[in-house]
């Protein structure tokens, strides 16, 4: 499958295209696949199919439309390709893997083929990309202006494709092909100078002079009669040296350039560089001896003012060019985004590019691999100084370095300045002509940088620093280049580099376990291979064994002098002091996400210095940011911490935080319902609890907490912290609502261990009620019996008389399982007596829902009829709730029941919908399995029948009514319940 927007906006399959129907149906899918995976407002949705005001029922004509998609996905099995079209909010999002995407494609061939070495790879991979487009962006669709703006903006990036396949021949000598592609494009675009200008070019450069001339005053006159404009410098350069008959002097001198720029058109490189008659001395001395004077320094006295300018070779210049670069480092492996991204930084006019990443990750070796890649590019030279920002041996001076600078540079010893602001002075003076590489290595704060600046605009500073140093950033404009861990695929290669392909071969999963227990860092992953590579017997298998044990895991990953414990240690040791303390009690976090709560509570803070001091940690690639608001501590860094000194008081703080914040999630998740707890004696109240807006928010925390809440209560068992053990595994239990069928019951074990431990009638009772109905839901009944038996009779001596109605509710289920469908409604019956006993009207509500389920399955439609409505009159609960859904899905089932189709059906698939897209599988299975039981033919006729009774619509627009969604589409619904089917068995 494949969705296109680079030509007709079309959904093409092996089959054939799917039909689209009318263009405004084209405009939404062409403005969803616009902003693929991600929400697009019903505002922008609107605009994108209206010119000016759109008439008063354009919600409905979009909601038809979006069914009409839906119903084409699902006939065309989009699902398998991972394709949905999902409502959210207000807003719909296409979901899609986005290599199904031509634009997304296009862009990423295009952005290969900035960043290739080799010209003619990268002209092949332009050609590759072009080869994408089948006509002129989004055609047919209606030409609204968001979306003729973003048809103009593909065009742009195909005609600066078009230039730079252009610029490739060109660089390949092949002119004639370069003029063929440009002449179309310029025949098409007549006022886009750019275009003009290369077309020019090429046709000079091959051997059609007169054909360029003509070229250039058609585009002249063309531009005073539309624009009354002149033409632009570029085409008049391309011009005069057309006329000249000869090539631009800066083209005849120009070198290979680097990756990145090897296909970019001729007016966007920049000039080569202009060789002085005889480079800048201070002084009589030049200590680098005649012998490295070179070509520019002949035949005049060195010094010597006027002397005659004479241009070398680049590869003259580059051996006569100083360099402090230290040897490029051996094994280097991958990195060829980070690559590619650091050539895009250096391409501006005196970049400074930022390297930044955690102690390990190989900034360094970067920085120096790629000053090898580009050597030809500095012809003046390259200048590199560690900083020493991290190490115990102390930070190198600024002085000491541009000492060093203005030596390599050719100062005498005797004339260098004694103060920093001079020689950082002097050194911008001596680099202002200069085509300089400066690489500035570990370096800790931005002023360290700042007078080591050279002063050239065509110099390039590349900086490597454990900090993200914004105020470099800020000030400086420097261009940060991002570096992480290895990936599993380059951190297995980086292993094979040093032990040889047919080890790694040999024991592919064991070198796999490997680079993650190195948490894929090249630092780790070298130590690693070191050992293995000094012991030959060690065979992979085991030494991922022995990394295992985390108590060994950073001694073995120390090599004399070197090792991750090492490095880590003088990130460690430059942290301000409530930073430290912070990363010492984040290694008591047993679980890997953490935000400003969990830290507060752990560290015994505030949650404003917990955040400030995350942020320094963050800073410092201690931590990685997460989603918004979180951030993760990696493996090695929190083994490190664990050895540092804290509070043994911090676990039990962080349970209290969890366990507080869990019942305001719950509160939030059923805003009519009742703590399914009492807090312990000893409860420490955090510093701050989470306020949750809706339930939407807490059901969101839920999901992103759900294994750090599991990691949490386990810690807290084997910590004998009992009575925070089953309060934290218990305080899941709306999403356990949510995701009955995710695997609950190993954790509910814990709990219940833990209420036994605790010797709390509450827990007992609470825990066994939820173990029960999670074994029923997986259909284990037999088991979860005894445990449902016991439940009611614990709750009722502890006095919690909704937890005993919970506890019925939950035992009819596994009655009714059994047959004893009499017995399961008597036991929801005195649930819901118990519940409005207790004022509890969420439990009510189950109660009813359940025993109206029970009068579904025994066919009693008139009294399950009854019970839904009771149930939703108890109180009216959030629309988006579980129990709103399924009673919505349990009074359609009773309408259909009793020959109400049409309502029935409309309830049906609300509920199928709204389960769906809000990822609540129950019940979307549920609702979706009675609407494939009702006979397709008899739910057409329902909706033919209301359809006639009602208005249509403009045929054009074809506003889909309710009902057309509900009937007829069996295969459909089909569909939707074994995509749910198969989501609950992968979790399963």
């Amino acid at each position: 499958m494949e969705f296109r927007l680079l030509g007709s906006v079309t959904v093409a399959r092996g089959t054939g295209d799917l039909p689209l129907g009318p263009a405004k149906r084209a405009s939404l899918l062409a403005a969803l696949l616009l902003r693929p995976n991600h929400p697009v407002p019903l505002r922008q949705l609107t605009d994108s199919l209206w010119d000016g005001e759109p008439p008063a029922r354009a919600r409905s004509v979009i909601q038809g439309h979006v069914s009409r998609l839906r119903t084409l996905l699902d006939a065309a099995e989009a699902s398998t390709y991972g394709v949905e079209l999902a409502t959210q909010g207000a807003a719909y999002v296409l979901r899609m893997p986005e290599a199904l995407l031509d634009a997304h494609r296009f862009e990423q061939l295009v952005t290969r083929a900035q960043g290739q070495q080799s010209v003619a790879d990268a002209v092949v991979m332009y050609q590759e990309a072009l080869s994408l487009w089948q006509g002129p962006a989004l055609t047919g669709v209606h030409p609204t202006p968001p979306l003729q703006a973003a048809a103009d903006a593909l065009e742009e990036m195909r005609l600066t494709t078009v230039e730079h396949l252009a610029a490739g021949y060109g660089r390949l000598g092949a002119h004639a092909q370069a003029a063929a592609v440009l002449r179309a494009e310029a025949s098409a675009h007549p006022l886009r100078e750019s275009l003009s200008a290369a077309l020019v070019t090429a046709l000079q450069r091959a051997g059609r002079r007169s054909e360029a001339l003509d070229c250039f005053h058609q585009t002249r006159r063309l531009l005073a009669e539309e624009l009354g404009v002149d033409p632009g410098d570029e085409l008049s350069d391309a011009y005069a040296v057309a006329l000249r008959g000869g090539q631009r002097a800066q083209d005849a001198r120009r070198g290979p350039l680097p990756p990145g720029e090897g296909c970019r058109h001729d007016h966007e490189a920049r000039p080569a560089h202009t060789v002085r008659a005889a480079r800048t001395t201070v002084g009589a001395e030049d200590h680098r001896g005649e012998e490295h004077r070179g070509e520019e320094h002949r035949g005049a006295a060195p010094g010597a003012a006027g002397a005659p300018a004479r241009t070398p070779a680049p590869a003259a210049r580059y051996a006569d060019a100083l360099d402090l670069m230290p040897r490029a480092p051996r094994g280097f492996h991958g990195r060829e985004a980070e690559l590619a991204q650091l050539s895009r930084a250096a391409a501006a006019q005196a970049p400074i590019c930022l390297v930044t990443g955690p102690a390990g990750v190989g900034k360094s070796a970067l920085a120096v691999h790629w000053a090898h890649l580009h050597h030809e590019r500095f012809p003046d030279g390259r200048l590199h100084a560690d900083l020493r920002g991290f190490s115990d041996t102390g930070e190198a001076s600024a002085i000491d370095v541009l000492r060093e600078f203005l030596l390599a540079l050719g100062v005498a010893p005797s004339h260098v300045p004694e103060s920093v602001t001079r020689a950082a002075a002097l050194f911008r003076s001596l680099t202002a002509d200069r085509r300089l590489l400066v690489v500035l290595d570990n370096v800790r704060a931005s002023e360290q940088v700042r007078p080591l600046l050279p002063g050239g605009s065509e110099c390039v500073t590349v900086v490597t620093s454990r900090y993200r140093l914004r105020g470099l950033i800020a000030s400086d404009a420097a261009r940060p280049v991002p570096l992480g861990v290895l990936g599993p695929q380059d951190a297995t290669d980086l292993l094979a580099a040093v032990l040889g392909a047919d080890r790694v071969l040999a024991e592919p999963a064991a070198a796999r376990r490997l680079a993650q227990l190195c948490d894929g860092l090249p630092l780790a992953l070298r130590v690693a291979a070191a050992r293995l590579a000094d012991q030959p017997y060690l065979t992979l298998t085991a030494m991922a064994e022995e990394l295992s044990d985390t108590t060994r895991r950073l001694a073995l990953l120390d090599a004399e002098d070197t090792g991750v414990r090492a490095a880590l240690h003088l990130s460690v040791r430059r942290l301000p002091a409530g930073a430290a303390h912070q990363l010492a009690h984040l290694g008591r976090h047993p679980g890997t996400h953490i935000d400003r709560g969990v830290a507060a509570a752990l560290a015994g803070t505030g949650v404003e210095e917990a955040e400030a001091a995350l942020d320094q940690l963050a800073a410092a690639h201690l931590l990685t940011y997460g989603a918004p608001g979180r951030w993760v501590l990696h493996d090695l860094v929190r083994l490190y911490a664990r050895d540092m000194e804290t509070d043994p008081r911090a676990l039990a703080r962080l349970l209290d935080h969890y366990i507080a914040t869990g019942l305001a999630a719950a509160g939030a998740a059923e805003r009519d319902g009742q703590p399914c707890f009492p807090l312990h004696a000893d409860f420490h109240a955090p510093a701050d609890v989470r306020d949750f807006r809706d339930r939407d928010e807490a059901m969101a925390w839920y999901a992103a907490q759900r294994e750090d809440l599991a990691l949490a209560a386990t810690a807290a068992h084997a910590a004998a912290l009992h009575d925070r053990a089953w309060r934290v595994a218990l305080s899941l239990w709306p999403l356990m609502v949510w995701r009955v069928l995710d695997g609950w019951a190993p954790l509910l074990y814990t709990a219940l261990d833990s209420a036994w431990a605790d010797a709390d009638l509450h827990g007992q009772a609470r825990v066994l009620a939820l173990l029960g109905w999670v074994l029923t839901e997986e259909g284990l009944t037999e088991e979860a019996l005894p445990h449902l038996e016991a439940a009611p009779l614990l709750a009722a001596r502890s006095g919690d008389h909704s937890g005993q109605a919970t506890a019925l509710v939950n035992l009819s289920l596994a009655q009714a399982s059994l047959g004893d469908l009499d017995q399961a409604a008597r036991g929801c019956v005195r649930a819901a007596e118990l519940a409005r006993a207790a004022d509890d009207p969420t439990t009510e509500r189950l109660a009813l829902y359940h025993l109206s389920r029970h009068q579904l399955d025994s066919g009693d439609w008139h009294q399950a009829l009854e019970s839904t409505t009771a149930a939703r009159a108890a109180h009216a609960p959030d629309a988006r709730s579980p129990s709103r859904l399924l009673l919505l899905a349990a009074t359609g089932e009773a309408l259909v029941g009793l020959g109400e189709r049409t309502e029935g059906i409309r309830c049906l698939d609300e509920a199928a919908r709204e389960a769906e897209s809000t990822g609540f599988d129950e019940g979307a299975e549920r609702a979706l399995g009675a609407l494939l039981h009702l006979s397709a033919d008899e739910a057409a006729e329902a909706a033919e029948a209301e359809e006639a009774a009602g208005a249509g619509g403009e045929a054009d627009e074809e506003p889909a009514a309710p009902e057309e969604e509900y009937a007829v589409h069996g295969a459909a619904y089909r569909a939707r319940y074994d995509k749910v089917r198969a989501r609950q068995s992968v979790r399963a």
